[in-house]
């Protein structure tokens, strides 16, 4: 790898004067300057990340993190990989400042302006997905403060990157587990957070879709929103149950599980074959009393500590990550293994 003294070797100046110019730091002739980033170039001259990082020790940076507050203790779990994380970076001198909102347009896009009047340098965001948000999104990133979305993305925005599941074949895989486990014919509710947040309208279309090209005889009978609050899902769902007594699957795409599987309890439904998403404790104890026939898992602590891993690299390297989307393991649990 070439080193800083072998381009000014090559370039007949001072170690000096190649600092400045590929860090950008005062002038330099511009003949000179294009010289020696002609020699970088041809030479794959690559920044030795260490010395980038130690630098940084003296930006103090910040980074904004924007969760979801929704009494979901899911995101408890999130909040804990950013907890991680935070303790590690301030070791580097960065700070991050953390806010929960609900499913809330406004109140999300006054935590965001909160963040830059705070002077953070880059955002981690769990986004309500709304044209506005992307618009701030595409603002900040305008303003050189970029965003890297957990948990849930964006559509059409100029995001950096997104951590967290695949949504989309979470959903695919809900629709073959309530194939295999409930039978072949099947009457399911969904019972879901809310339309505005991408991760969980990504899961109900693979669910759709899957059963649309391979089950047939799985039919979706309605579609409910609960806000993933567990009292709010309590009571829609025993009203689902009233309303619709053929459904024998219900698909639990968000939280609120706790709530739902409660109204079936409540309803003396034995019938229904369950499935839904994460192991928080309460849907653990569900699995564990075989109210749930299985939960698919999406590695929450790994949504918190790696966007702030690629943002601080951002920061102090300049470089964007490597890749777009970096998924976690879609992962499935049962009475046996959860």
């Amino acid at each position: 790898m070439a080193t800083i003294k072998e381009i000014a070797e090559l370039a007949g100046v001072s170690r000096g004067t190649v600092d400045r110019v590929l860090n950008n730091r005062g002038s330099v002739n511009p003949r000179t300057a294009r010289k020696i980033l002609e020699i970088a170039q041809a030479l794959d001259y690559k920044p030795n990340k260490a010395g980038i990082v130690l630098a940084a020790q003296k930006k103090n940076l910040k980074i904004g993190v924007i969760l979801f507050d929704t009494g979901n203790p899911f995101f408890d779990d999130v909040l804990e990989g950013v907890n991680r994380k935070s303790r590690e970076l301030g070791g580097y001198n960065c700070s991050v400042l953390v806010s929960r909102v609900g499913f809330d347009l406004e109140a999300q896009l006054r935590a965001m302006d909160e963040m830059v009047s705070q002077g953070v340098n880059g955002i981690v965001l769990s986004p309500y997905n709304d044209p506005l948000i992307c618009d701030k999104i595409n603002e900040l990133n305008a303003r050189e403060i970029p965003v890297i979305t957990t948990n849930t993305d964006i559509e059409n925005s100029s995001r950096l990157a997104y951590v967290g599941c695949n949504f989309y074949r979470s959903g695919e895989t809900a629709a073959g587990l309530m194939h295999l486990i409930a039978g072949d014919e099947v009457y399911a509710g969904i019972v879901t957070g809310s339309s505005k947040v991408l991760c969980h309208t990504d899961r109900i279309a693979g669910f759709r879709d899957r059963i649309q090209s391979h089950y047939p005889g799985i039919r979706i009978v309605n579609t409910i929103e609960n806000s993933d609050d567990e009292f709010e899902s309590y009571d829609r769902t025993l009203r689902l149950l009233k309303e619709h007594p053929e459904i024998n699957g219900l698909y639990f795409a968000a939280g609120g599980v706790y709530g739902g599987c409660r109204a079936v309890l409540a309803a003396g439904r034995k019938d229904i074959t369950i499935i839904s998403c994460d192991k928080v404790s309460t849907t653990r104890e569900m699995v564990l009393q075989g109210v749930i026939a299985a939960t698919i898992c999406q590695q929450p602590l790994i949504q918190g500590t790696k966007p702030l891993d690629l943002m601080f690299s951002c920061l102090t390297t300049g470089e964007k990550p490597e890749k777009e989307y970096h998924y976690t393991t879609v992962d499935i649990r049962i009475r046996e293994n959860i």
